[in-house]
């Protein structure tokens, strides 16, 4: 197994309990990648996405879970911007089963802990 990796999630508020399972997977003994959780319950301001630009910086790579909820997120959008601005690589992954949004400019595969594990080892 690689070394371990830290991981931005980036998601929409209403996927919130897909990113509950994805932490609730991320602290699976074997799992190869820290998590960094920037839930935002306050309004996006300035600040905010500085705090977000920094965390993004210092990752490793950017997940990003994908459903219909994510085209109107414009946090998640922000993120998904912000991690091809700085350059660090991101990889969508579909949050449900039987929703398949494509997000424009996003490569998503579905939501396996392989895919996971092949796209944090490729980092």
């Amino acid at each position: 197994m690689a070394d371990r990796k830290t991981i931005f999630v980036a998601f929409a508020m209403k996927d919130k309990a897909q990113r509950d399972l994805l932490r609730g997977q991320s602290l699976n003994t074997d799992c190869p990648f820290e998590y960094i959780d920037m839930s935002v319950k306050e309004p996006y301001d300035k600040d905010w996405k500085e705090r977000v630009a920094t965390r993004i910086r210092r990752s490793d790579g950017v997940i990003a879970l994908i459903s219909e909820n994510s085209l109107a997120s414009s946090g998640q959008k922000w993120e998904i911007s912000c991690a091809k601005g700085e350059g660090v690589p991101l990889r969508g992954f579909w949050a449900y089963t039987n929703d398949r949004t494509n997000v424009e400019g996003v490569n998503t595969k579905v939501w396996t802990w392989d895919n996971i594990t092949a796209f944090i080892d490729s980092l």
